[in-house]
């Protein structure tokens, strides 16, 4: 599928960068997108209940390693914690907890792919949000032929001169093959729970594999949970645990979704949110309003001891100009709602943009209030409309893999909660998904 068509049905609907793209192809191999988590690294106690380790995978979603890991522990899934979900299609490096195991059973793991290392003991876990940013080394492989150094550098110079790329949340947020997870989460704010059950375990995708369509255009076509749980593979795990469910109650629709592990539950809600912040976000680009400027009626939010503090400034005639004095200096961000049951919006030309997207979707704040599941319920917040890089260096070299191509290497680093991809989109403009 084509990478515009579904960047358009997650929201993304331009680019900043004026240049045509390099091509090319990432994660061709895991080794190519190297990600290593710059963790919090909670304080050592000899008597501490938890476990702090360093945990290197490769080819490992966050979510189904977390299971596996699980499983050779013989422990429960909420006795493990990590601060940041990654990607599959990578080697990374993250900071996970665990909760009452012994370093003997932790070290005795043997997972393909997977090294445990670092380990001490800590009075205190490891909590979701708990990490300060990511450093990237990427690879982007048989890159068109005709791009150059002065190609790239003109990306790279524009992307710098405006201090950032736009924070969109990245197709991995809503599913590469399958970009539903927002769609789950409409439903779920919308209070049709059954309608989210059946998007996400039926509902069938034609970049999948044939089988797997065809699973999913059946039980789309007779609700026939028992047959499902019979004849989906063991790959489509979190499908059958729902299924498990709905074999005994067919209609229990709310508890089936709950056999979900509680983050991923949680991304459904935040998937939609991300949804409607890159609708917002594509807006704004496109009616050629600054995203490293502020203009009156914007909500700015400021830097303090290093975080950004969600307690927006309101923009005003008055301290405009001293605003976007601070975000010159890197101490603030013009920013975009996240919509949710306590949001504020902005004000002029983005207050507009705002209302215009959350009223398209008959949205109202109370909406967020999940009264059926209550832990999903989001308040909502702001959010940077720029994404800053820090360290962004690049180099043509051969494509070890190919000798007839270039690829390209991309080193830099990103706060939490700004995705890569958002970045690397800049400089590929791909054609097709496969290539992200």
């Amino acid at each position: 599928m084509k990478v515009l068509d579904i960047e358009k049905k997650i929201g993304i609907k331009t680019f900043l960068t004026p240049f045509r793209g390099i091509g090319g192809k990432l994660r061709l191999y895991p080794e190519d997108f190297i990600v290593q988590e710059i963790s919090n690294f909670p304080a050592k106690s000899d008597s501490g209940i938890f476990l702090i380790t360093t945990i290197t995978s490769k080819n490992w979603e966050t979510n189904l390693l977390i299971r596996k890991l699980s499983d050779s522990l013989h422990i429960s899934k909420k006795r493990i914690s990590f601060a940041g979900t990654k990607d599959k299609r990578a080697k990374t490096t993250q900071l996970m907890s665990f909760y009452d195991v012994t370093v003997e059973n932790l070290l005795n793991i043997k997972i393909k792919d997977v090294s445990i290392e670092n380990i001490y003991r800590s009075d205190k876990s490891i909590k979701l949000g708990n990490l300060s940013g990511n450093k990237f080394d990427v690879i982007v492989r048989a890159i068109n032929d005709d791009v150059d150094y002065e190609h790239v550098e003109k990306i790279t110079n524009f992307i710098n001169d405006n201090d950032g790329f736009p924070n969109f949340f990245g197709i991995q947020r809503f599913g590469v093959i399958r970009p539903i997870t927002h769609i789950v989460g409409k439903f779920i704010v919308k209070d049709d729970f059954e309608k989210a059950v059946m998007t996400y375990i039926a509902n069938p995708k034609k970049d999948e594999d044939e089988d797997t369509y065809k699973l999913r255009e059946n039980l789309q076509k007779t609700y026939d949970f028992a047959e499902a749980l019979k004849s989906y593979p063991h790959k489509l795990n979190f499908e059958k645990a729902i299924l498990n469910k709905l074999v005994v109650n067919p209609n229990d629709f709310v508890g089936a979704l709950q056999e979900l592990p509680r983050n991923l539950l949680t991304m459904f809600v935040y998937a939609y949110q991300s949804y409607l912040f890159n609708r917002i976000l594509s807006q704004r680009i496109k009616n050629n309003v600054p995203l490293n400027k502020a203009v009156i009626g914007d909500i700015i939010l400021p830097i303090r001891k290093g975080s950004i503090d969600e307690n927006g400034i309101k923009v005003t005639k008055s301290n405009v100009k001293k605003v976007n004095l601070q975000i010159t200096k890197g101490k603030a961000f013009v920013s975009g709602v996240l919509f949710g049951s306590d949001s504020i919006f902005s004000e002029g030309v983005m207050g507009e943009i705002e209302h215009k997207i959350i009223d398209s979707e008959k949205l109202d704040s109370r909406d967020f209030i999940i009264p059926d599941i209550p832990y999903i319920s989001s308040a909502g917040q702001r959010r940077p409309l720029l994404a800053s890089v820090k360290d962004l260096e690049f180099k043509l070299i051969n494509d070890d893999f190919n000798k007839n191509k270039k690829a390209l290497n991309l080193k830099f680093e990103l706060i939490k909660g700004s995705y890569a991809t958002s970045l690397l989109r800049e400089f590929i403009k791909a054609d097709d998904i496969r290539n992200y």
